[in-house]
């Protein structure tokens, strides 16, 4: 019989972390069960006595989301917006990290702190604020930021672009400066270093940025309800159709929610690799 190697830990280690990983595993997929079940039940199953299997199963709720509420509209309005946001954050930051990242100028620890103090506040606070400023630049110049997809993102951008900034401005630090240096002597300039050099060897935090800034869209909700209209309403609102004065259609309810996900769980999984190590690697210089 082989025996054990002495840097190996211990059987009663190995056992409790299974056990803990298998409750743990558990816990996070019983209310995908729940989820999944509940969206192919008829109504009445669903408001009815809960049962864990189902007696009859139906794709009448996948169908019937499309014509409960404008589900297509939402989701092309949460679509545009999240993506518009999670570009011109990407952007933005990209520009703004490097800057901060490679050269000296005054109040450059100033505009660092404040970029980061600014994820202390709670959202609710720039609701009204913002809110404010909307309809009176309106009300003067005409231009439609309430109510608009426009607005939405301009709004999206003051919480998700501050992260962003100081996300990758920790990640371009880690980042050798030699890189720049040799791309300078062998004739790039200052953007053709970003571009060339920098950008590429940052793609992993460039994408961890993307990610956070596009699910924070995806699913935000307190300003999204006050921002929007019927026409630009998102899914994260939209989904509040389902609740009507006479019912509630939680199996179509379920149904939607898993149908909004895929967009989101499918580029986590791609994108995964690329997340874990922007996440961790801007970390460790």
């Amino acid at each position: 019989m082989r025996g054990d190697s002495p840097m190996a830990p211990p059987r009663s280690f190995l056992w409790s972390r299974r056990i803990f990983l298998t409750l743990l595993a558990g816990f996070v997929l019983l209310p995908v069960y729940v989820m999944v079940s509940s969206s192919l039940k008829p109504l009445a199953d669903v408001t009815g006595e809960f049962r864990w299997l189902p007696s009859g199963l139906t794709v009448r709720p996948y169908i019937d989301i499309w014509s409960t509420v404008p589900l297509a509209r939402y989701f092309v309005n949460s679509l545009i917006v999240a993506g518009a946001a999670t570009v011109c954050s990407v952007v933005i930051a990209v520009f703004s990290a490097y800057a901060v990242s490679r050269y000296d100028f005054r109040g450059k620890r100033t505009f660092t702190v404040t970029v980061l103090s600014t994820q202390m506040f709670p959202g609710i606070l720039f609701l009204l604020p913002l809110f404010l400023l909307y309809v009176n630049i309106g009300n003067a110049t005409g231009i439609a930021l309430f109510g608009s997809r426009g607005g939405l993102i301009l709004t999206y951008l003051t919480f998700s672009l501050p992260f962003s900034v100081w996300m990758l401005i920790g990640y371009f630090d880690s980042v050798p400066r030699d890189l720049d240096e040799a791309a300078l002597v062998d004739g790039c300039g200052p953007l053709g270093a970003l571009f060339r050099i920098v950008v590429p060897a940052a793609t992993p935090g460039i994408v961890a940025v993307a990610v956070y800034a596009f699910m924070t869209a995806w699913g935000e909700v307190l300003f999204a309800s006050v921002m929007t209209n019927d026409t630009t309403r998102t899914l994260a609102v939209g989904l509040q159709g389902y609740s009507t004065l006479n019912d509630v259609y939680w199996n179509q309810i379920m149904a939607a929610s898993l149908v909004v996900s895929v967009p989101v769980v499918a580029g986590f999984l791609l994108l995964q690799r690329y997340l874990v190590t922007g996440l961790t690697a801007g970390a460790v210089k």
